[in-house]
């Protein structure tokens, strides 16, 4: 398997995702604005996707690939396949749960998570409304785990692409229609959200019945002792543990963050939510997909023993994260007003909005490459299974993280809360990849002072090239001309990336090496 054309796979379907993520977005922020209903329905949303990041992506994820892969790398694919169907089982039942749990304590939820809400009742029943989601994602990362062990990486890569689509429906169709019903429009966003995760799933228990490996799920009592009773579930649970600690600090932060921002004033909820969707394009097509790729070859690797393999796999990994989150971190830094103002300034999004969004995109920007460092370094630790160390470290930098918040947020406002994650962040990465060098499982290879300083320079020049653009040309000025700022903004970013990678083949840099084939 070539580990290039499969990242790239992944990060082409994630950019396709992200593309119809930001139309839904350029629609809500439209139509909707930035005002109380919409933090409110940020804040609903942002719920389920938090408790999605922590269980699905998050702690799941991140204890059930790594046994999965080694299982099938040790056992073969029957024992694999029952593996999967104990754990599927037990999965349901917990989510049925934590379904019914979430929609009796909504106000708890969200009075927990924003108290300073204007549209604090608004919040409560879209929070209600989109608690299943958390269901139907959770058993979406259980099959994207399997397709993704089994190198099956389009449908895992491609289905979120149906949540956009379903909100983007709902919002250009459903929001007029409930409004013409009496019922609040805003609220057909959060069925829309529902209706996504349902297809997600769908999509994804089709791919894993092709592949043969559809979880048999017993809903018995008998079932679920069976279930409770296979080895290797006590071994995804142990790992689950540190592992969703692990995970809860990171959503603690952004629980406290949007804390914070629901008190600073009508809006602030709504701008780090813009500038969180823009800094995920980077972070998704390059951490998220590289992590997708790596996690299981590197379980496998450390199924084998193979010591060499498995450095070899990290020092790749970072190398092209180096090489793609360094410019795109110069971009959100030199660029960040031009392309917020292209993708959002258009009906109810203001300039005052355009400003304040663009500040904490700068603040992400300053922490990119250990946001997107961090998605190679930390599955290190979990093909090992240790989900300890990632632990420690991540409860030293939400200390941290706060502790700036306390500092910054007087003198930055909002910006502060960004600014705070990507310093955090790139802690967190420093000490991930600390950690993997001291135990001597990661060697770098040699070359990396020159591969830093080309990327450095070459990135330097795109810098430049960005500043200058955003400096000549009145991209605010030029809002009543959507169709001219969009093709304006892809002829300038495309520029720069030629720019960028012609400085560094002519620096001598052979972007060939980054083509690595695994067995």
């Amino acid at each position: 398997m070539n580990l290039l054309k499969a990242a790239s796979t992944v990060s082409l379907f994630t950019l396709a995702s992200r593309i119809t993520g930001l139309v839904r977005d350029q629609m809500m922020a439209a139509i909707f604005g930035a005002g109380a209903l919409t933090d409110a329905f940020n804040v609903a949303f942002r719920i389920p996707n938090l408790l999605r990041r922590l269980f699905a992506e998050g702690a799941f994820s991140q204890a059930f690939v790594p046994i999965l892969a080694a299982t099938r790398e040790r056992e073969g694919d029957e024992a694999t396949h029952r593996l999967i169907d104990a754990v599927g089982t037990l999965l349901l039942l917990a989510l049925v749960l934590t379904v019914a749990v979430g929609i009796v304590a909504a106000p708890v939820i969200v009075w927990l998570m924003a108290s300073g809400l204007a549209a604090f009742d608004h919040a409560v029943f879209m929070t209600r409304v989109m608690f299943p989601y958390i269901g139907f994602m959770s058993l979406v990362a259980l099959a994207a785990g399997v397709l993704n062990t089994w190198r099956r990486f389009v449908v895992p890569a491609a289905t979120p692409m149906l949540l956009n689509l379903s909100w983007i429906a709902a919002t250009w169709w459903g929001a007029p229609l409930f409004q013409r019903w009496g019922i609040e429009p805003i609220y057909a966003l959060a069925v829309g959200v529902v209706i996504g995760g349902v297809l997600q799933l769908t999509v994804q228990a089709l791919a894993l019945r092709r592949l043969g490996m559809l979880p048999r799920i017993g809903i018995s009592v008998a079932a679920w002792r069976a279930a409770w009773a296979h080895p290797s579930v006590h071994s995804v649970l142990a790992n689950m543990a540190p592992a969703m600690l692990g995970v809860s600090v990171a959503q603690l932060s952004l629980l406290i963050n949007t804390q914070i921002a629901s008190n600073l004033g009508v809006g602030a909820v709504s701008w780090l939510t813009y500038a969180d969707r823009l800094m995920e394009f980077p972070t998704a097509m390059l951490g998220v997909a590289l992590g997708v790729v790596l996690t299981p070859q590197l379980s496998a690797a450390r199924a084998r023993d193979d010591g060499q393999a498995y450095s070899a796999l990290l020092d790749w990994g970072l190398r092209l994260t180096v090489l793609l989150a360094v410019p795109c971190a110069v971009s959100l830094l030199v660029f960040a007003q031009p392309m917020i103002s292209v993708l959002y300034h258009y009906g109810r999004f203001e300039s005052v909005d355009v400003a304040k969004t663009s500040l904490a995109v700068m603040g992400y920007g300053v922490g990119l490459l250990g946001i997107v460092a961090i998605k190679i370094l930390a599955p290190g630790y979990f093909a090992r299974q240790d989900m300890r160390t990632p632990v420690k470290i991540a409860v030293t930098v939400l200390v941290v993280t706060q502790l700036l918040n306390l500092a910054l947020v007087p003198f930055l406002a909002h910006a502060a809360l960004s600014l705070s994650i990507g310093l955090g962040a790139l802690l967190n990465a420093g000490w991930l990849l600390f950690g993997l060098r001291r135990l001597g499982v990661y060697q770098p290879a040699a070359g990396w002072w020159g591969f830093g300083t080309r990327v450095v320079v070459a990135s330097g020049l795109l810098g430049g090239a960005l500043f200058a653009a955003a400096r000549h040309i009145d991209w605010i000025g030029l809002r009543v001309h959507p169709g001219q700022r969009a093709l304006l903004l892809a002829g300038v970013l495309a520029g720069v990336a030629v720019l960028y990678f012609a400085a560094l083949q002519l620096s001598g840099l052979n972007l060939r090496q980054f083509a690595r084939r695994v067995g």
